[in-house]
C-alpha cells in the first residue's frame, strides 16, 4: 500500500545522466518516507529517448508527513 507517488523523467542525454542523483537527493530530503515500490521505464522514438523513474512511497511508522 502506498500513499504517494513521485515521478522523475528526462529526455535529454545530460538530464538522463543526472537522473540518479536527482532521485538520490529527493530520497535523502524525504528520509521520513518509506519507498514501497519503484518502476524504471525507458521509451524511445526516432528523435527522443525518455527515462522515467516512478517511486511509490508511504510515511514511515510514526511519521506525520504525508
Amino acid at each position: 500500500m502506498f500513499t504517494g507517488v513521485k515521478v522523475f523523467s528526462a529526455t535529454k542525454a545530460k538530464d538522463r545522466d543526472e537522473l540518479g542523483e536527482q532521485v538520490t537527493r529527493w530520497l535523502r530530503a524525504n528520509a521520513d518516507l518509506e519507498v514501497v515500490d519503484r518502476t524504471v521505464t525507458q521509451s524511445s522514438d526516432n528523435e527522443f529517448h525518455c527515462l522515467t523513474v516512478v517511486v511509490f512511497y508511504k510515511p514511515r511508522s510514526g511519521s506525520k508527513k504525508t
